[in-house]
């Protein structure tokens, strides 16, 4: 080697501290063995084996792996927590595949936490406990965060921010109003059995978000009711018997008092006004077009009738 081919170390390189080195270590790519991950605690997101992920099964056979995953490092040596690609993980498993390309970050239980729920947010198909636990989870994450300005989340962090509550910036985030965000994380307050009838469309969300007040022996009738008799309160009898708890005379004969009760069947029928318009003059209101839709209905009707006798 000739003296003109020598490297010297830059200024910056020497007076780089051990943290910082560390650092630009951690946030290069690596491939690491699948046995290493371990999904993150308490993650509200379902890993379903389901056509989408035979679908990623296949992606990752013939392509690999395109998005490293995101992980941190946990106290024990090479384990480390996932906060972004569990379903490309478990894909990997299924595939054989041994080794994942990861960005490994050091971050705190409340930076992962945003960024875990934010990576999965996007998802098309999300059941009503994924959101409430994923909402709930975040709205900690950011309260304790408090006013910090180096949030991982930027969105968190934006100017906007200023004098605006957790519930407020975390409806902005997803596009929801806080009111919402306040009746999903109330089912997180519903009993396993209670918000897996939400998810499965058993209980009707709203009226989940009422019986969710019901104290957990209440919930535990009430379940075991919903069950026996195939039956599922309506919004007005689950506001019912959230008040007869408030009150302190909600019982198993209550509840079961309630659910009993006739509920009126509802017909609704949604017409579109450009459908419509074609059938009437242009001169025609839409209350005459109704009045014109009933007696015809009316008159259909009566021949109906007469046909049967």
């Amino acid at each position: 080697m000739s003296k003109f081919d020598m490297k010297f170390t830059s200024y910056d390189d020497i007076f780089k501290s051990e943290e910082t080195r560390q650092e630009e270590a951690l946030e290069r790519v690596q491939e690491l063995p699948v046995e290493q991950f371990h999904n993150f605690q308490c993650h509200p997101f379902q890993i379903r084996q389901d056509e989408e992920m035979q679908n990623l099964v296949e992606s990752i056979t013939t392509y690999g792996v395109l998005t490293p995953i995101l992980a941190r490092p946990l106290k024990e040596e090479n384990q480390y927590e996932i906060v972004s690609g569990h379903r490309r993980v478990h894909a990997c498993k299924l595939a054989g595949i041994e080794k994942v390309p990861v960005l490994v970050r050091d971050l705190t239980d409340d930076e992962a936490t945003i960024l875990m729920v934010d990576s999965n947010l996007q998802r098309e198909h999300l059941l009503y406990s994924e959101k409430a636990w994923a909402y709930r989870m975040k709205l900690e994450a950011m309260k304790r965060q408090g006013k910090r300005t180096d949030l991982t989340c930027v969105q968190v962090a934006h100017k906007s921010a200023i004098g605006k509550k957790s519930s407020e910036l975390l409806g902005e985030q997803v596009g929801e109003s806080k009111d919402q965000i306040r009746r999903y994380i109330r089912l997180t307050y519903l009993n396993p059995d209670l918000l897996d009838y939400a998810d499965k469309g058993k209980l009707a969300f709203n009226a989940a978000v009422e019986v969710s007040y019901l104290t957990p022996e209440e919930q535990c009738w009430l379940c075991d009711l919903m069950e026996q008799d195939d039956a599922a309160p309506s919004l007005k009898q689950a506001s019912r018997m959230k008040q007869f708890s408030k009150e302190g005379k909600l019982s198993l004969e209550v509840i079961e008092a309630i659910l009993s009760e006739e509920k009126p069947v509802e017909a609704k029928v949604t017409l579109k006004g450009d459908k419509l318009r074609k059938y009437f003059p242009k001169s025609y209101t839409p209350r005459q077009m109704e009045e014109t839709i009933v007696k015809l209905l009316e008159n259909w009707y009566k021949r109906q009738h007469e046909k049967e006798r």
